[in-house]
């Protein structure tokens, strides 16, 4: 099942731009003062869910220091093995959450 964005003939390239040129076309016309105060309903939204790179990526938020740390954790992690890659796919049920066909 595709999103009815998604561009049709694998046109990924265009479909991420079209993603980037939207966090333009949100912003508003005056420019940010330094030391502003966020939107209080920002700042509700970010104490409800943690930060993920979409937010940044999509929506232009700053990340966040917690984001930048999962970030460089993940960059820093050791690499798994074949066999814990494979164990993980086996115990996936995949997205029909049949455990008897893993991905």
């Amino acid at each position: 099942m595709s999103s009815p964005g998604t561009p049709k003939d694998g046109d990924f390239a265009a479909y991420v731009e079209h993603l980037a040129q939207k966090p333009a076309d949100k912003k508003p016309d005056a420019p940010e003062q330094p030391g502003s105060a966020a939107p209080a309903d920002t700042m509700q939204v970010s104490a409800r869910k943690s930060q993920t790179i979409e937010d940044v990526i999509i929506d232009g938020e700053e990340p966040s220091d917690e984001l930048l740390e999962e970030l460089n954790d993940l960059e820093n992690a050791p690499p798994l093995s074949d066999e814990e890659l494979a164990r993980q796919a086996l115990e996936d049920p995949g997205a029909d959450g049949d455990r008897s066909t893993p991905e």
